[in-house]
Order: C-alpha cells, then structure tokens, then sequence
C-alpha cells in the first residue's frame, strides 16, 4: 500500500493523475481506459520509473475526446479514425464530414430498424388479453415469426 501511495505522491508532484484519478476526472473506468489503451485508441504520454500509467491534461482531453464519440455511437474502428483525424491538424475537414455522415445513416437505419420492431410488439401486444388465459398472442406471433424465418438480428 505505501508503494501506490507513494505513486501517487510523485505523480501528483509531477502535475500527473493516476489511473483511477484520470477515470474519475473523465467519467471512464480505469478498466475502459486500459482497454482503449490496449486497443490502440489512446497512450498515456508519461509513465513513471516503476511503469504505472500517468495522464496529464493532453491524455485527459483525449480520454474525453474518446467518450465524447463513444457516446455518439461510433464504433472503436470508427473512434480509431477519428481520433487519427483530430490528431492530424492538416486532415481535409472532408474525412471527418463523411465518417459522420455515414454514422448518421447507420443510426438511421437502425433507428428504423428498432422502429419496426416496436411496432410490431406494440401490435402483438395490443392482441394480447392479459389475463389469465393460457392463449397469448404474443408468444404466437413470436412463434410463427420464428416459424417463417422473420426474425432478424444484427447483433
């Protein structure tokens, strides 16, 4: 315990965040940040003697930068292009502009996707009494749905 608190201390003395502090000023896990490390996404640009991750602001930015397109919906392979992008201050605005708008068309089409899908609940579940009968529509629209080879999924 006194060596984690000892990296704390030099890498408080250094303006350096741990992990667990660069997780808590960014909103990301530590676990979340190590796995977008280990993906490519990000480096932490310090470490100490004895090897443990310190992020100063930069890294922190670029943690924030990350969530920011995660929670947008982008893919790692996405995230991966973008941050390449907004790393390179000579890019085309152009790239950016198409990998956005081709993320825009994937969510609508999934949103319509997921439209679909509700409606057809929705209807199923309006034929449904709701009570104690054993009849349920809803479970015999699932069926003969499955039964047609209806059913879709693309996860």
């Amino acid at each position: 315990m006194a060596e984690s608190r000892s990296y704390a201390t030099e890498a408080l003395a250094q303006g350096r965040l741990t992990i667990g502090e660069a997780a808590a000023r960014t909103g990301l896990s530590a676990k979340m940040i190590r796995y977008y490390e280990q993906e490519g996404l990000f480096v932490p640009q310090a470490r100490s003697a004895a090897g443990y991750r310190q992020y100063g602001e930069a890294d922190l930015h670029a943690l924030r930068f990350i969530r920011s397109a995660r929670d947008l919906g982008f893919s790692l392979k996405q995230i991966a292009e973008l941050t390449s992008l907004w790393r390179d201050r000579e890019r085309a605005s152009a790239e950016v502009k198409r990998l956005a708008l081709s993320h825009i068309d994937a969510l609508e089409a999934k949103a319509d996707l997921l439209r679909g899908m509700a409606a057809t609940l929705r209807e199923l579940a309006q034929r449904c009494h709701g009570d104690d009968r054993p009849e349920c529509p809803i479970l015999e629209g699932l069926e003969s749905q499955a039964s047609a080879g209806a059913c879709h999924s693309d996860t």
